[in-house]
């Protein structure tokens, strides 16, 4: 290896891209979203064609293999492996050219599907295969396992739209692959390249007649629209060349499926589609059981629908309990054993209507269903955003058994449906197996897992042996062992119960033909290794061991909260696709930032303790720095990986072994340093404002220089309280039907922004309500973000005790900063001891931000709009990003729009890019700046004259002047204000 390390440093000096073959970030690309794992040699990251050519001269040279990668989102282990991954996700992101006459665009193989999709919509055209990771899958992925998606039925797939596809060949030589005629064929085959010997071989492959019979008589029958075993014979056999009448010879359509074994693509031009009618509706057709969804599919085929997706229970009950897939549950009408989505597009409601109508008559003339809720407009999104996230919650099943990808890609005949799960059924019964089943059911296409616990030799065993009997399954009833996931390790070996052992030979000899020596992609349709070796999920007997102080116990542990993550990226959406997680890719564009390579960095550490290959201590900080503990996984990552919880328990893990820095410690400890500095706020302020001393103190603490350091205020919210006698719960009030009003002080409030908790109390006061404010601790907020959990929990203690004395039907927690009063609701009830967690739970239930308080009074009646002035304002508001992830925005903009002329719009931002302190570090300012430049930072700056700017969280404020100089204000502020008595 060491030979090779210093082969690879000279290629590296030569390419204009990157290569990486440090350990840390080998460890990074050793997954997919498969169940493999396998150390690779190096990473590359192109910059343009030339080094790819140069990679592809280095794997003939020192006879190793490059593995294409795009998104690395792989559910059979197609991006795996021991040579060199080829990442092309990171410079090959262009798209070339849209042509609206002709219906195409020219793509690089890094471009994102939802991103292309949103560019050529602008022209009423978009890309027909939409798969399930559509918001961050790219084009040369999808062009590897000839992905489809939920509308194949109507759009086919990738395959079918793949017009030409400009390639790198193993020889180097650049090859354009299009549409060709009989002359254009035989002059293909007449050249002295590399590009025409293919196209002779080929020739010879498919003009014998013994070879022409085997590929009719063994390959998945031709009616089944998703066929993705092997390489696609039977499709180029099918060209006019071959078969007379028949379409153009393209050998797109080989490359279509071929996991990067035969070329490397740098350009791919797509047809483009019409987009569809506008009026859209879901019917949602609740079955009692899977059986009785099978046929009532088959019922819903006969009304031309565009799509029929199937969820069952238990994948139901797994979305109860991600936190943004419960709010997409609100269709649902009990407990259905089976959930068929059926879409229907048409030209207006009254047709959508008149079909759901229809359908329910024909399905409850058959027995099957028992309701059929019809979800249309905005709520479509939410529906389909349920239905996507059956891998990702599949993996918060706890324990170690868990469903696996194994048989989760197999395709026959709708008809067949019935009778195949049937037999799936009897084969998993007869080894006593649960399975999961999700499906694109209208076109045959199931996602079966049944549920194995791969820890376990007898687990191991298991996979396979049933992964080699249901291929005889599938070749029973003339299946696709793959329908569109593609093969890669997890089917390559069963490739020959498929398709017959002749075909298999043939295989690998397009194989040898394209790539004599294994340039690309080695081991992946032809010559796989067997598909229980190199499993990612293992049992170990020694690993790092450390105490928690976080509760674990809902996953059964710390390492399997962090094996939660299966590896399907949904942290790699852009800023262009929304959302919050995960900031510091969206503004990098980089793996090693994703929430994906944390978790794989935390998971090989804790998995390999002293051992050479070991993730270290100080690389895993390293990969942990970048996260802003913006607490989007937790929400938006399906499988509810929640990595600024795992962050902080790490944090307190390292600073047990290396002690606690001096930054982390003064960053814990602010609310201290902010109380003595109060006494005199006025030297405090001239100090850090003053450009030398202020540059100090920025210098000592680590801080940016470009950073202004937040001034206190002239007089802390507590004294003001104090002086208003709100300190105590025994002051007089009057006697009304409204809540009291615990009012939480938190540490931020009440030394940087009392102005703003005094406005929030006159506020509440001039609506009413009585104000309490007990003598409570700080939130801990900044003791967990630096990972000083210890301090935390105890913090956490004391204010859950004195809290669940008081708190009830009629009166409410409070808080002003979102960061601080969330903390509630979010890290106690799993940061105290386990006797205070009931306890904790119960102040959470009684815990509110002011936003959501003001909004529930207002919808409660208690609050009325003629309290507010009837001026006109428009209000751009920003929403902080803890509060986007534990509780919602949407009562913000209720809030905000209580009088009756004010108008909200939320930015789309996801977080602001300071995150409390984070932005302030001199290490991470370039990168907090890059964050909050993604769309928040434009979206202040082309606000028209007069609009408001709104941040609830105190960091974001900060982040917001600092980037654009303007002065975001408070929700209480704007309220405030708002009042009639004020105007």
């Amino acid at each position: 290896m060491k030979g090779d390390i210093r082969q690879l440093e000279l290629l590296a000096k030569d390419l204009k891209g990157d290569l990486f073959t440090d350990m840390n970030y080998r460890l990074l690309y050793a997954t997919d979203a498969s169940a493999y794992m396998e150390l690779p040699m190096a990473v590359a990251r192109p910059a343009n064609e030339e080094d790819i050519r140069k990679l592809i001269t280095y794997a003939n040279e020192h006879g190793t293999t490059l593995i294409p990668r795009t998104a690395g989102t792989s559910l059979a282990g197609q991006v795996v492996g021991n040579g060199i991954v080829v990442d092309v996700s990171k410079y090959f992101t262009s798209i070339l050219e849209i042509n609206e006459s002709e219906g195409y665009a020219l793509v690089q193989p890094g471009v994102v599907l939802d991103e292309m999709n949103l560019r050529v919509a602008e022209k009423g055209l978009f890309f027909g295969p939409e798969t399930s990771t559509s918001n961050r899958c790219m084009i040369g992925g999808m062009v590897g396992n000839n992905a489809c998606g939920a509308h194949s039925l109507i759009y086919g797939s990738t395959r079918d739209h793949l017009l030409s596809v400009k390639a790198l060949l193993s020889n180097g030589e650049t090859a354009i692959f299009e549409s060709l005629d009989e002359e254009g064929f035989k002059n293909k085959c007449s050249g002295k390249n590399f590009e025409s010997s293919l196209y002779r071989h080929i020739s010879d492959i498919l003009s014998d007649p013994v070879n022409k019979a085997e590929i009719i008589r063994e390959f998945p029958d031709p009616s089944i629209k998703r066929r993705n075993t092997g390489y696609a014979l039977d499709l180029l056999l099918n060209s006019g060349i071959f078969t007379p009448g028949a379409p153009d010879f393209n050998f797109c359509r080989l490359l279509a499926g071929s996991e990067g074994t035969l070329a490397f693509s740098t350009e791919i031009k797509l047809n483009l589609v019409p987009l569809p009618p506008k009026v859209k509706g879901l019917v949602c057709i609740h079955c009692n059981s899977l059986e009785e969804a099978l046929l009532a599919n088959l019922i819903c085929l006969q009304h031309n629908p565009g799509a029929i997706e199937l969820m069952d229970d238990t994948i139901l009950e797994c979305t109860k309990s991600n936190i943004t897939q419960r709010k997409n549950r609100f269709f649902l009408q009990g407990d259905p054993a089976a959930l068929l989505i059926v879409e229907f597009a048409r030209n207006s409601i009254e047709e959508i209507n008149e079909i759901r109508d229809n359908l329910e008559r024909d399905l409850r003339k058959a027995g099957y269903g028992y309701a059929f809720p019809l979800v249309t407009g905005a709520d479509i999104g939410r529906v389909w955003a349920l239905r996507k996230s059956g891998l990702g919650v599949l993996s918060n099943i706890p324990g170690d058994a868990k469903p696996v990808s194994l048989v989760e890609d197999t395709a026959v005949m709708p008809a067949l449906l019935p009778d195949y799960i049937r037999d799936i059924k009897a084969l998993l019964g007869q080894r006593n197996l649960d399975c999961v089943f999700h499906a694109h059911v209208a076109t045959g296409e199931l996602h079966m897992r049944p549920v194995i616990d791969l820890k376990e030799p007898k687990g191991v065993e298991l996979f396979r042996n049933v992964a080699f009997d249901v291929a005889h399954l599938v070749k029973k009833y003339r299946g696709s062992l793959s329908g569109e996931h593609g093969d890669g390790r997890l089917r390559g070996e069963f490739i020959p119960i498929i398709v017959g052992q002749k075909n298999y030979e043939l295989m690998k000899q397009v194989k040898q033909a394209w790539d004599p020596k294994g340039v690309f992609n080695k081991g992946k349709i032809t010559d796989t290794p067997r598909m229980d070796t190199f499993l990612r999920t293992r049992k170990v007997e020694q690993q790092v061991h450390f105490d928690t102080v976080f509760d674990y116990s809902s996953t059964h542990g710390f390492l399997r909260h962090v094996e939660q993550c299966n590896g399907s990226g949904d942290c790699r959406k852009s800023a262009l696709i929304g959302g919050t997680m995960c900031p510091s890719y969206m503004a990098t564009r980089d793996e090693q930032n994703t929430t994906r390579a944390r978790a794989n960095a935390l998971r090989e550490y804790i998995l390999n303790p002293g051992k050479s290959k070991e993730m270290s201590l100080n690389a895993v900080y390293d990969i942990l720095d970048l996260c802003l503990a913006c607490k989007g996984c937790k929400s938006e990552c399906p499988s509810n990986v929640d990595m600024a919880k795992l962050k902080s328990e790490f944090l307190q893990h390292y600073y047990d072994i290396k002690g606690v820095s001096m930054l982390a410690w003064m960053v814990g400890n602010i609310a201290r340093i902010y109380r003595i500095n109060s006494a005199f706020p006025w030297l405090y302020n001239a100090l850090i404002k003053n450009s030398l001393t202020g540059a100090l103190v920025k210098k000592i603490l680590g801080f940016a220089q470009q950073r202004s350091l937040p001034p206190l205020s002239g007089k802390s919210f507590e004294k003001w309280l104090r002086q208003n006698k709100y300190i105590g719960n025994d002051h007089p009030a009057e006697t009304n039907d409204k809540p009291v009003v615990c009012l939480f002080l938190d540490e931020f409030t009440n030394f940087l922004d009392a102005e703003i908790g005094i406005a929030a109390v006159k506020l509440l006061v001039s609506l009413g309500y009585k104000i309490e404010c007990l003598p409570s601790k700080e939130s801990g907020r900044t003791f967990i973000s630096k990972g000083l959990l210890r301090k935390a929990r105890s913090i956490a203690t004391y204010n859950i005790r004195l809290y669940q004395q008081v708190l009830g039907p009629h009166k409410a927690l409070v808080g002003i900063e979102p960061s601080a009063i969330l903390t509630f609701r979010d890290e106690y009830p799993e940061l105290v001891e386990e006797g205070m967690r009931e306890n904790a739970r119960f102040v959470a239930s009684n815990t509110f931000t002011l936003d959501e308080f003001i909004a529930r009074e207002f919808e409660a009646g208690r609050i009325s709009r003629s309290s507010f002035t009837k001026e006109k304002q428009f209000i751009k508001m920003h929403g902080h990003c803890q509060q986007k992830a534990i509780a919602s925005t949407a009562a913000t903009k209720t809030m905000l729009t209580i009088p009756e002329n004010y108008t909200v719009e939320e930015i789309k931002s996801g977080c602001c890019g300071m995150a409390g302190v984070f932005g302030y570090d001199k290490k991470h300012y370039e990168l907090s700046m890059k964050v909050g430049e993604l769309v928040l930072f434009p979206a202040v700056r082309e606000a028209t004259p007069g609009t408001i700017i709104c941040a609830a969280g105190t960091s974001c404020r900060q982040q917001i002047a600092d980037g654009t100089g303007v002065q975001a204000l408070h929700p209480a502020e704007i309220l405030y204000k708002a009042l009639v008595n004020n105007q």
